[in-house]
């Protein structure tokens, strides 16, 4: 029996805890009272993949199966979801390959020759060869990438983007031309959290900034009450008006795939415990670890962490048509992921890990350390926020402000100049953002090289806009003075002096709840 999620309450009895801070971690003591909230254990994982990926492209949710949808002559576009997801990258082979792989199978046997293969970007940087093979798998990376048959989504060609009319909200829905020109459009998906999948994976996806414009800004963004719950988030209502609108236009055949918490293998499977279960070699990896990375040069760091594979098993596929899909699909995550939690605490602490959906074989400059955490941790809640309006949150993380020029150059301008004039996401749009989102020079490197679009970091700091709306203030444990200040936050060096800081806010004694992931966990605040 896999052993649910729970909330420890910190006493005299209780270990230093681990907590992620970029490309290393600490074992941190804290007040007697805090409580601390632990991810479920990983679900049973399916027995026979390729069986259960057999089954539900044989056995669609409200679809006709799979080979029935298909007829010689046809146009088929299958999209996958890009290296975004999972994290941290899943060991080969990648469950995408696998489905794309049966997919194909079929596709042959009903006399389909018409086919083409595209990565959904959406604004992400363009995946370079060897990220497209890992996740394909080299048989399918061979027999269409040579021939321009796989490739990564471009939304600034405006030669292949269809604009497919407008929502009654009056969005703009516009997507890849090949995916709206199909008879059949095939996405498979990979579900790491509530908040991906359903129509935000082609209405998001394959689309262009004119499309995604409608969503990804501060009002939308300050009015999605968790990103995790699409029924109260404002950006997945805009993706559903349009993904609805796409489907009047488009047969889409959704497959969508959960995964379990086996986030670290060996050696970092031990963070994965918990810590008053740490056997005693558990606790000498644990320290071996961190002397280890202490003394260890940065770019050993890096390629140390950005070189692991996970061990993610598969816990569930179902395909059919989009809505009904993912419902059973935001089940199994909320299955894997959800902790009940009592009530809201005054202090939130969370531990920003190296690794988030836009860093991937690159750095996590204080930007996007800032997203991940106030982002995408923050809004990890059901019904309400983990810490209470007005509240503190405090975050791990050093906020390096190494920027890499080549997936992230527009970044460098937003730090430098943006934020130097206003943080407030409401005023940074309207002045700055169709500037970065139209620069030529950001336009190209998105095109051509392995570049964020020029508006990403606009969408990174909308991102944070809840947690800005609703916080009192916002610490960073370890973080670049400069760097925190930059933002418009505060930096600390130890937990007790962040708290000291804090309490000018929440007074002397506020209550704590730490986030102890990863894994991932999704806080149900009653």
């Amino acid at each position: 029996m896999t052993r649910p999620g729970f909330v420890l309450e910190v006493d005299d009895r209780t270990p230093p805890l681990l907590v992620h801070e970029g490309l290393g971690f600490r074992l941190e003591e804290f007040p007697q009272g805090t409580r601390v909230v632990y991810p479920p254990e990983s679900l049973p994982t399916v027995p026979d993949v390729d069986e259960a990926i057999r089954e539900a492209l044989d056995n669609p949710v409200d679809a006709e199966p799979l080979r029935e949808l298909m007829f010689p002559g046809m146009r088929l576009t299958i999209a996958f979801d890009d290296l975004s997801l999972p994290l941290p990258t899943m060991k080969a082979p990648d469950i995408r390959g696998r489905i794309i792989e049966q997919v194909l199978t079929i596709a042959a046997e009903k006399g389909v020759d018409d086919v083409e293969i595209i990565a959904a970007l959406a604004l992400h940087r363009r995946m370079t060869d060897a990220e497209m093979k890992h996740i394909v798998g080299e048989r399918v990376f061979r027999s269409f990438a040579p021939q321009g048959l796989l490739y990564n989504h471009d939304a600034e060609d405006r030669s292949n983007l269809e604009h497919m009319g407008m929502t009654d909200k009056g969005e703009d829905v516009e997507i890849n031309k090949r995916a709206a020109t199909s008879d059949l459009l095939v996405y498979v998906n990979v579900n790491l959290v509530a908040m991906d999948g359903g129509h935000k994976s082609v209405g998001i996806g394959l689309a262009s900034y004119k499309s995604i414009k409608h969503h990804h800004n501060a009002k939308t963004m300050v009015h999605s009450r968790s990103f995790m719950d699409h029924k109260h988030s404002e950006m997945h209502s805009s993706a559903w008006r349009m993904g609805r609108l796409i489907g009047e236009h488009v047969k889409v055949f959704q497959i969508e795939t959960t995964l379990d918490n086996e986030v670290f293998g060996k050696p970092y499977d031990t963070l994965l415990k918990r810590e008053w279960e740490w056997s005693l070699r558990d606790q000498a990896t644990v320290l071996g670890l961190r002397r280890g990375l202490a003394v260890a040069p940065q770019k050993l760091r890096h390629k140390m962490f950005h070189d692991l594979r996970s061990n993610y098993g598969l816990t569930g596929i179902t395909a059919g048509a989009v809505e009904p899909v993912h419902e059973l699909t935001v089940q199994r995550v909320h299955q894997q992921q959800r902790v009940k939690v009592e009530g809201q605490s005054d202090v939130m602490v969370m531990g920003v890990p190296y690794l988030g959906p836009y860093n991937v074989n690159s750095t996590m400059n204080p930007i996007l350390a800032a997203c991940m955490g106030l982002g995408y941790y923050f809004n990890s809640y059901l019904r309400q926020p983990v810490v209470r309006e007005g509240g503190v949150a405090i975050l791990y993380h050093p906020l390096d402000e190494g920027f890499n020029t080549l997936t992230h150059p527009s970044y460098v301008d937003f730090y430098e100049e943006v934020l130097a004039d206003t943080t407030d996401p409401a005023l940074i749009g309207p002045k700055f953002e169709e500037q970065f989102a139209t620069d030529p020079w950001y336009v190209h490197l998105y095109r051509t090289s392995n570049a964020y679009h020029g508006v990403h970091p606009f969408y990174m700091w909308y991102w944070i806009a809840h947690a800005l709306d609703h916080l009192g203030d916002v610490i960073w444990v370890g973080g670049n003075p400069k760097a925190a200040a930059r933002m418009g936050f505060r930096s600390a060096t130890t937990l007790r002096d962040a708290l000291e800081m804090a309490s000018s806010t929440v007074g002397p004694s506020p209550s704590i709840t730490y986030l102890r992931n990863p894994p991932h966990l999704l806080a149900d605040v009653r």
